[in-house]
């Protein structure tokens, strides 16, 4: 236990050395200028800072609801609009096709025909549960509560996906985006004081599809207005002055594009004014260029979220997969529709059910509260080893400074996110860090009388080792767990608590050995001052 290999003592030294070069951009830099130097230079040198919590540095908390309450008769609506081409390229005769609650339903003239009409709807979706009354001669197909459940849940999973999306594309830092219960998601966007835009940018279900005008039918449209078989009225977004839509517009039901084809899309002008430029995959291209080359001089209505946000008329045939929305877009509109497009349509609506915006100043306070807590745990950790162990506690109040180095150097390269019981697991550890040491110096102070001081000291490290590997795997297994099951700042109490554990294994066992067989080699002492 009292000797070290060369590579060993390289090896310590280095991560040492390592902990603190890695630790000092917290220190030295202040964040903007961190963050100026991490654009410009190489990720792996020394430039990156602990993120810190909302709590710390302020931003936006925002807690949404998933609205599935449409979903199932969506998927139900949609199933019903591809069967007619089905049923008909199977020359299966049917009446009275539609929805009956949430079931899809439809009369055979035919019942011979049954069992074909059951397979056509079952292919039209596979998750309903299809079946036929003999009596009636009706084919109904449902979503079973497994299906629906299903059916929530992925709605749920997909938007949380398509909100982290949207909130990357502001140029934040380690959001933190996460379920809640069955249909809530927290948002919490650390630096971020613009509530309202995110607010905007995750209240749009941003559902994009191209439809051709009916320009006869659409002629003094109004919200009342009786449109033919195959056609929808939808309002502009441009409004009157009593909020009332300037121009109900009738379109062709049948979706001609939709967003699910975009690629890309970006700001940027036309014209001296802010447009949405776009471009399609190559599936979508192609149906773009067909559709604008069978109906130039027509009218194509762009919708977004069932408003019609532009209508232009086709000039000539647009074969490159690509164009630009016009709108009275400010430059901060453009982009935030670019955004909404790139990050895709939400399953279902999100509501807004609990908002609050956290100040930087509160943030400053809480973090000067942490450096004094820190401060004083450190002085009185430092003092006791001192009083109580002499030279060898001045040596592990070394080890504790590595300790602490070493913690901020991994919290800066992981980019984890310091929250303010972060902090409180740091404090934490700081008592910790010396668990080990005392320990292992009490062990030598009791077999130290009657031994040579390396026997002793040789014995004690020895005989603590286990001891101190149980302790700390037991509290790290917790911290573990915390993390794999808890959420916000317990997640962040978890990870400050497992990373100090292990490092203060290592500068309790490692560096505190280390410069105590150093120690021994060159005083060679008759007793140990303990």
């Amino acid at each position: 236990m009292v000797y070290f290999a060369r590579w060993k003592i390289i090896l310590i030294v280095g991560l040492c050395l390592l902990g603190v070069v890695y630790a000092a951009p917290n220190v030295v830099f202040d964040r903007q200028t961190a963050a100026e130097m991490r654009e410009s230079l190489p990720g792996f040198l020394p430039v990156r800072q602990v993120n810190l919590g909302l709590d710390l540095q302020g931003g936006s908390h925002l807690l949404l609801r998933v609205d599935w309450s449409g979903l199932v008769r969506e998927r139900l609506e949609a199933a019903v609009d591809g069967l007619p081409s089905a049923l008909r390229e199977a020359q299966i005769g049917y009446t009275d096709r539609g929805l009956d609650g949430d079931a899809l339903v439809f009369t055979l003239r035919d019942p011979g025909q049954a069992e074909q009409a059951v397979e056509i709807v079952e292919n039209a979706d596979a998750d309903l549960d299809v079946a036929f009354d003999e009596a009636t001669g009706q084919v109904r197909g449902t979503f079973d509560e497994g299906a629906q459940a299903e059916i929530r849940d992925n709605a749920v999973a997909q938007s949380i996906e398509i909100v982290r999306r949207r909130i990357d594309e502001l140029g934040t830092t380690e959001p933190n985006i996460q379920r809640q219960g069955e249909d809530r998601i927290l948002v919490q966007i650390p630096g971020f004081d613009d509530p309202q835009r995110v607010r905007d940018l995750l209240g749009q279900t941003a559902r994009l599809t191209f439809h051709l005008v009916d320009t006869s039918a659409s002629a003094g449209a109004g919200p009342n207005v009786q449109v033919p078989a195959g056609r929808i009225l939808i309002p502009s977004s441009d409004l009157r002055e009593d909020g009332t839509p300037a121009t109900w517009y009738v379109l062709h039901r049948r979706v001609e594009v939709s967003g699910e084809n975009l690629v890309q899309a970006s700001a940027t002008y036309s014209q001296g004014s802010p447009v949405v430029s776009f471009t399609f995959d190559g599936a979508g291209g192609r149906r773009f260029g067909t559709l604008t080359s069978e109906n130039v001089g027509g009218y194509l209505a762009i919708v977004l979220d069932d408003e019609v946000i532009s209508a232009p008329r086709i000039n000539s045939a647009i074969l490159g997969g690509s164009g630009i929305i016009e709108g009275r877009f400010s430059l901060q509109e453009a982009t935030d529709l670019a955004i909404l497009l790139r990050a895709g349509a939400l399953p279902a609506p999100l509501t807004v059910l609990e908002e609050r915006t956290v100040g930087p100043g509160l943030g400053a306070d809480s973090i000067a509260a942490g450096e004094i807590a820190s401060i004083i745990g450190i002085v009185a950790v430092v003092a006791f080893m001192v009083l109580c162990y002499g030279l060898f506690g001045v040596m592990a109040s070394v080890a504790l400074f590595f300790n602490l180095a070493l913690i901020i150097a991994a919290l800066s390269l992981l980019q984890a996110t310091l929250t303010l019981p972060g902090i409180a697991g740091i404090v934490l550890t700081v008592g910790m860090a010396v668990d080990a040491n005392v320990l292992i110096f009490e062990r030598i102070r009791e077999i130290a009388n009657g031994r040579s001081p390396i026997s002793a000291i040789d014995a004690g490290y020895a005989r603590a080792l286990t001891t101190i590997v149980d302790a700390n795997l037991t509290t790290l297994i917790a911290g573990v767990l915390l993390f794999a099951m808890g959420a916000g700042p317990v997640r962040g109490f978890a990870v400050t608590l497992s990373i100090g554990i292990v490092t203060s294994m290592f500068a309790g066992i490692m560096v505190t050995r280390l410069m105590v067989v150093t120690w021994l080699r060159r005083t060679k002492p008759k007793s140990i001052p303990i």
